[in-house]
């Protein structure tokens, strides 16, 4: 009986030197986050809006500003609940996938426009935010202890942020699993913190008996930006609403995070995604709504406006009942927890700009330059170099002005949730296909469904967007502006890309390849002692890697995905670490599947001159416990079993190693143990 073994022999009968024995693959972000990672990421962002959202709009609207946060951050709900239905359809389903599954590329390219610019934004604010408060403790304690000198709080904001922003890129330089871990720490201290705060004001609340902020709105000299001059809009009621719902939206900035970062949660993922979600929309009503009307109740409003207006959480803790030392404690503990949080929204812009703009590189829009693999850490990192420059810049430019940075955020924000939410308007009819879940409120007349909640979230929202473009002058000159240049940077890069485009299909994965010369668990990265085997050849039929994805646990088990790469001349081949088109293609479908389970996977191309052989020979220096082979018409599932045990056989020495062998395909599944 012949035995097929991986060498390669020339026609003289020597051996060949090969390079390589196997061929490690390891792509882009390819590691799953639990619920509580996720929402901590989302939270980094949206629970920072706390520090700032109060203070910004009551420059516009006056002391009823917390009622308008408050509502802001129970529409919000509505807001996250497109985000989950757009997941349940596209693991990533983003603002630029659905807005180009809903209405094409360009309005696609308009609306990342936009996107990006709430990204280059957030990470600014959050982060000289948090220089405020540093710059407001360090006051706060040179006062209470006699001195009179103060330190500038914009110019100390500006160097604390450029600070942080370093810090963030090299974690996000790492990888996602690094920085996630970042935010879950963050966002576990803001919660101690969330829970003190909520109690202390109770408590001062009660002994005080302080009263609710006014419903009246009164409109600042600049809440109408262009249409201040337009005297009569002050007296229509819904005008004032709308403006103060306007200069509060940006409290729920980070709902786009939940859809970037979707594709990185672990398994079942969209009941983790609804985990994620009703966590988010908790701890988020608690701590910046209902913080804010706290400190709205507590700190007597001329401070509130005056002393505190950048730095609101600070003002509440410096009011609550207590000593003035153990004020200045509390104070000390929101700051550090204010500089952890915001910082850490520094991390979440950076992890959602960069998952945006490797959504776009896919299609080909970004040039292919941007999507190189770290050599170490697999990350997109001359992306992540290209973004925390930007935000650095933003950072000096402004020199530590949080109003004007809040200010130009609104923009991106409500303009992005616009599209987003019309997009699936548009997709509940263009693509009537099963979903796993939808926004609420939807009424069935005959055969046509009215999405009533999702109509009604687009609504208000298309509102903000119209009040926020006459009256934030700033917002709109800087964020249109921002569009437009962003929009067309992305057409000349597609350009410069089309050569690439036509050599390599869009929307394949970017994967770092490397060559090893044995065939060792070390070699492909195990790092479990349970390991399975799934072999891959076609990506249209990847119901093996399914079956073997949904049953298996990542935590406690190792899941090598493996393509044999058979060799067009066996005698004269050169082995080496390449990979070509067609194995590019079925590679990032395993990616794609791999994803949307929730788990990690390791793939590897073996070299061969006989697959079956190869899979054989791989699962005895693997030792794994389970191979799973697709099944096609021309080898049958009993000709697929016959072969293997034959070479199963082959591959062992003293032959008392056990496998169980699985072939799968759409319909069913055979099962034999060797």
């Amino acid at each position: 009986m012949k035995k097929y073994t991986l060498d390669i022999r020339s026609e003289t009968g020597t051996t060949v030197l090969k390079k390589v024995r196997v061929v490690v693959i390891t792509t882009v972000m390819l590691s799953f986050i639990s619920y509580w990672r996720a929402a901590a990421i989302v939270l980094s962002d949206l629970a920072s809006s706390a520090y700032y959202a109060l203070g910004i709009a009551e420059k516009a609207v006056g002391q009823s500003a917390p009622w308008f946060v408050l509502f802001v951050m129970i529409f919000a709900y509505g807001i996250r609940a497109v985000y989950i239905e757009s997941s349940s359809m596209f693991v990533r389903g983003g603002v630029y996938k659905v807005v180009h599954e809903a209405l094409g590329e360009t309005a696609a390219k308009f609306s990342v426009s936009a996107l990006l610019f709430d990204y280059l934004i957030t990470a600014p604010i959050s982060a000289v935010s948090a220089g405020q408060y540093i710059a407001g403790l360090v006051n706060s304690v040179l006062a209470s202890v006699g001195y009179a000198f103060r330190i500038p709080p914009n110019t100390t904001a500006m160097l604390i942020a450029v600070i942080i922003e370093l810090y963030f890129w090299r974690k996000n330089l790492i990888g996602i699993e690094e920085s996630s871990g970042k935010a879950l720490r963050i966002f576990q201290i803001t919660s101690v913190l969330a829970v003190v705060l909520f109690v202390w004001s109770i408590v001062t609340i009660a002994v005080r008996g302080v009263s609710f902020p006014p419903f009246s709105v009164v409109l600042s000299s600049d809440a109408l930006g262009m249409l201040k001059g337009v005297d009569w809009l002050r007296t229509v009621g819904v005008v004032g609403v709308l403006v103060g719902l306007g200069h509060s939206i940006l409290a729920v900035s980070g709902e786009e995070t939940l859809a970037q970062v979707y594709r990185e949660i672990e398994a079942p993922k969209l009941k983790n995604l609804l985990k994620t979600g009703m966590i988010i929309f908790v701890f988020a009503l608690v701590f910046t709504g209902v913080n804010s009307l706290f400190a709205s109740m507590i700190v007597p409003p001329g401070e509130l406006l005056g002393l505190y207006n950048d730095n609101v959480l600070s003002g509440l803790a410096m009011h609550l009942l207590g000593s003035r030392p153990v004020l200045l404690g509390l104070q000390a503990f929101v700051v550090i927890v204010g500089f952890l949080i915001l910082a850490g929204a520094v991390n979440t812009a950076i992890i959602g700009a960069n998952s945006v703009l490797n959504r776009v590189a896919e299609d080909g829009v970004l040039h292919a330059w941007f999507r190189k693999p770290h050599d170490k850490y697999g990350t997109t990192y001359r992306i992540i170099h290209t973004l925390a420059l930007l935000q650095i810049f933003i950072i000096i430019v402004t020199r530590g002005d949080v109003f004007a940075l809040g200010e130009a955020y609104a923009f991106g924000v409500v303009w992005s949730f616009v599209m987003k939410a019309y997009s699936m308007i548009v997709l509940r009819y263009k693509k009537t296909l099963h979903r796993e879940w939808r926004v609420p409120i939807n009424i069935t007349v005959g055969s046509l469904e009215i999405p009533v909640g999702l109509g009604s979230v687009f609504t208000v929202l298309l509102l903000l967007g119209i009040v926020n473009l006459f009256t934030k002058p700033y917002a709109t000159v800087w964020g249109i502006g921002f569009t437009i240049a962003l929009y067309v940077a992305f057409g000349v890069s597609e350009r410069a890309n089309k050569k690439l485009i036509a050599a390599r299909e869009p929307g394949l994965e970017k994967f770092n390849v490397h060559g090893e010369d044995q065939l060792t668990v070390e070699a492909i990265g195990c790092k479990h002692e349970r390991r399975k085997l799934v072999a891959a050849s076609a990506p249209n039929r990847l119901y093996q890697l399914q079956k073997c994805l949904q049953e298996s646990d990542s935590e406690t088990t190792d899941i090598i995905v493996m393509h044999a790469k058979i060799l067009a001349d066996k005698e004269n081949a050169t082995v080496d670490d390449s990979i070509t088109a067609d194995q590019d293609q079925l590679l990032t479908e395993v990616i794609k599947v791999a994803e949307k389970e929730g788990k990690t996977v390791l793939p590897i191309v073996v070299p061969t001159n006989n697959a079956l052989y190869a899979v054989a020979q791989t699962a005895a220096q693997l030792g794994v416990e389970e191979i799973f082979l697709g099944v096609s018409q021309r080898y049958p599932a009993d000709y697929l079993i016959e072969q293997f045990a034959i070479y199963w056989g082959m591959v062992q020495s003293d032959g008392d190693k056990h496998v169980v062998l699985r072939t799968v395909d759409a319909r069913r599944e055979v099962r034999q143990e060797l």
